[in-house]
């Protein structure tokens, strides 16, 4: 039986929730316009939301549309800072209960976690399935196909009404859901606080699966990337098919079929950036020239550190002395 979020309706959209979702929001964003118009009548504005909240009369506004790369091309939607403030406002009681409900080895977007930890498990993992490097791992590697834009609405709100009894607080979750679709029914928007967490609870289905049904006890998953080390190569076929079978029924989702792989560690398996063999890591190639052109680009020692920093969690000391004579 799923454990129930305890939270009313009332203390989610109270006004000091609200307040204290702002003073976490606008950290490093005061210089921008549209927070400091926001602020500049904050308790007006922050009073007006938590009355539409109040009357169930609130509406999502629209969403700014702009274009990263991060490595890759990526569509970003940026919706409004009353809405933003909102969607903290959320995220901070929704994010504590559901963190509980997620497996260890989940590392994207949550609190303690971070890539670095995610790689680090990778290597423990192999240790323990090789036996200290003495039986070859086999590593099943997988992503999914354009995984914020193919979330199923009505999928996501039948996952959540498993764990909130509260009709207003669901009311007032299907109103950010269904602010954004990429055609009718689909997608989370990249951008919403909110959708980290949503894509994460929808993900955690997968995950319980991988875990209790499968049992696949060295699973890692980061966002829509996932590895699963045997040294059993076949045992891994096996579970490819019932692991696209899942996604598919379950959650409406599609392994990308060019970005499956079974290979050793000792061929070298390319995993967040990183390309991990037994007893070391090397960084991504095209990983190296995106921070050599940001580098060259902002040669600021922010920048520089903060690549430095990454650095350290591999094997790339012939890199730093790259880095330290730009």
């Amino acid at each position: 039986m799923k454990i129930k979020f305890t939270h009313n309706y009332e203390s989610v959209i109270s006004l000091e929730n609200l307040l204290e979702a702002w003073k976490e929001f606008i950290i490093g964003k005061r210089s921008r316009k549209d927070v400091q118009e926001f602020e500049r009548d904050l308790m007006t504005n922050v009073i007006q939301l938590h009355n539409d909240l109040v009357t169930m009369s609130y509406g999502h506004h629209g969403y700014e549309a702009f274009k990263i790369s991060d490595p890759k091309p990526r569509n970003i939607h940026k919706a409004s800072v009353r809405d933003r403030v909102l969607h903290r406002a959320l995220y901070r009681v929704l994010y504590p209960f559901f963190d509980r409900t997620f497996i260890s080895d989940s590392y994207s977007c949550r609190y303690n976690k971070a890539t670095y930890k995610a790689i680090d498990k990778f290597r423990k993992f192999f240790f323990q399935v090789s036996k200290n490097d003495k039986k070859t791992v086999w590593v099943l590697k997988c992503d999914i196909r354009k995984f914020f834009a193919s979330v199923n609405h009505d999928t996501l709100k039948a996952i959540l009404k498993n764990y909130i009894s509260d009709d207003k607080i669901l009311f007032l979750l299907w109103v950010i859901i269904d602010s954004f679709s990429v055609r009718a029914g689909i997608g989370l928007p990249l951008g919403n606080l909110t959708s980290q967490l949503f894509v994460n609870i929808y993900m955690n289905e997968f995950d319980q699966f991988m875990k209790h049904k499968l049992k696949a006890k060295y699973y890692i998953r980061y966002a829509d990337d996932f590895v699963v080390m045997s040294h059993d190569k076949s045992r891994l076929q096996e579970l490819l098919p019932k692991i696209g079978d899942f996604l598919q029924e379950r959650l409406r989702l599609d392994l990308h079929p060019n970005k499956i792989s079974i290979r050793t560690i000792a061929s070298g398996v390319d995993f967040l950036g990183w390309v991990h063999f037994p007893n070391y890591r090397v960084l991504r190639t095209t990983t190296k020239r995106r921070m050599f052109k940001r580098i060259n680009k902002n040669p600021k020692p922010e920048t520089i550190n903060s690549y430095l920093g990454l650095l350290k969690h591999g094997n790339s000391r012939m890199l730093e002395e790259k880095i330290m004579d730009c």
